[in-house]
C-alpha cells in the first residue's frame, strides 16, 4: 500500500509489541474480580463469545490485525478475517506467523472474500460479533445488518481530526508535529492530523513554516530509506482525493502548495496545503484520505474549539500550545 520502508519496519515492531503485552497480562486481564453487590457475593468473570468476524482496512495491514487478534486469541475467540483487497499479501504473512507460533487450525482464519459475500457472513448464526475498520458506507452497511441480527458490532470508521495552535505554541515542534501528524503514512491516517485550526495571532507565523517544511518532503519510492512522502495506495484513492481537491477549490478554496499528481507511474500526489475553506464549502466537513492538509483561521481559542466540533466525525484531535 506504499507506505515508507521506516514506517513498516515500526508497524511491524509495533504489531509485535502488541501481540507479547496480551500474552504477559492474559492471566491478570482474565482473571475473575470481585464485584461488591448488596445482595450478597458475586464477581466479574470473562468468558469468549465465540467466532467473530473482523474486516480490516489496508492503510496499517499488520497493526490492524495485531491490535484485533490480541485481546481475542488472548479471551479464547475463534477469528474471521477479512482483510482489504489491496494487501493480501500482509494477509497471508500475518497468518502465517500466527500458524507457525503454534495457533491451533481454525482459530484464526483469512476470508479472500467480496463485499457482498462478507456481509452474507453476518446473517450466518455462529457468528457472534462483528469488528469493522473502515469508511461511512461501510459502517452503513454492516452496522445496519448487525443490527437486523441483534449482533454485537464496533465500528471505527472515518476521521478529520483537528489539531489546534494557540497563541503561545512552541513554533519548532508545531510544525514539525504537524507535518508529522498530517503526512506520516502518505496521509493515510484515520486519527492523522487533517485540519489545522490556527488562531489568527498564529497564523503568519505558524503558516509560512508549515508550508515551506512540506515543500521539502521527498517523494518518491517508498523502499528508498532518504524518501520522506511516498504514494498513495492505489490510482482510485488518487483519482479521489483530485476529485476532492478540485471540488473544494471550485467552492473557493485556495491552494497553498501543491494539488496535484506527480509523474504518470505510481499513485503519487504532491503534498498539498489548502485555505479559504468556508463552512459551505463540501470540503469543509469532508475526510481527505491523503497528504492533503487544511487550514482554518481563527479569532482566538473559542473559536478554534467551535470550528473543531463542527464536524460529522469524532475519531481524535489534539492541541499544540505551551503553557505552565
Amino acid at each position: 500500500m506504499g507506505k515508507r520502508i521506516a514506517e513498516s519496519r515500526g508497524e511491524v515492531e509495533l504489531s509485535a509489541a502488541i501481540l507479547q503485552y496480551f500474552a504477559d497480562h492474559a492471566a491478570e486481564f482474565l482473571a475473575p474480580k470481585p464485584f461488591k453487590s448488596a445482595m450478597g457475593d458475586a464477581h466479574l468473570e470473562f468468558s469468549p463469545l465465540g467466532v467473530l468476524l473482523s474486516i480490516q482496512p489496508w492503510n496499517y495491514p499488520y497493526y490492524q490485525l495485531a491490535r484485533f487478534v490480541g485481546p481475542h486469541l488472548m479471551s479464547g475467540n475463534v477469528m474471521l478475517l477479512k482483510h482489504a483487497p489491496g494487501v493480501p499479501q500482509c494477509a497471508v504473512a500475518f497468518e502465517k506467523v500466527l500458524k507457525d507460533a503454534g495457533v491451533p487450525v481454525g482459530v484464526y482464519t483469512n476470508l479472500f472474500l467480496s463485499n457482498d459475500q462478507a456481509g452474507a457472513l453476518i446473517d450466518d448464526p455462529r457468528v457472534k460479533a462483528i469488528a469493522l475498520t473502515g469508511s461511512e458506507r461501510a459502517g452503513v452497511a454492516l452496522a445496519s445488518r448487525a443490527g437486523k441480527n441483534l449482533k454485537k458490532s464496533t465500528m471505527e470508521l472515518g476521521g478529520s481530526d483537528a489539531l489546534i495552535v494557540l497563541d503561545d505554541a512552541d513554533l519548532d515542534h508545531t510544525v514539525a508535529m504537524a507535518v508529522l501528524g498530517r503526512f506520516g503514512n502518505n496521509g493515510q491516517t484515520c486519527i492523522g492530523a487533517k485540519r489545522f485550526i490556527v488562531v489568527e495571532s498564529m497564523l503568519d507565523k505558524f503558516l509560512p513554516r508549515f508550508v515551506a517544511a512540506a515543500k521539502e518532503l521527498k517523494l518518491g519510492d517508498p523502499l528508498d530509506e532518504s524518501v520522506t512522502l511516498g504514494p498513495l495506495s492505489s490510482d482510485g484513492a488518487l483519482q479521489l482525493i483530485l476529485r476532492q481537491i478540485n471540488d473544494a477549490t471550485s467552492h473557493g478554496a485556495k491552494v497553498l502548495l501543491g494539488g496535484n499528481r506527480v509523474g504518470t507511474v505510481g499513485a503519487f500526489l504532491e503534498p498539498t496545503v489548502l485555505t479559504g475553506l468556508t463552512p459551505d464549502n463540501p470540503a469543509y466537513k469532508q475526510e481527505f484520505f491523503g497528504p492533503v492538509a487544511l487550514i482554518f483561521p481563527a479569532k482566538d481559542e473559542a473559536e478554534a474549539i467551535a470550528i473543531a466540533n463542527d464536524s460529522p466525525f469524532g475519531l481524535g484531535g489534539g492541541g499544540l500550545l505551551h503553557r505552565h
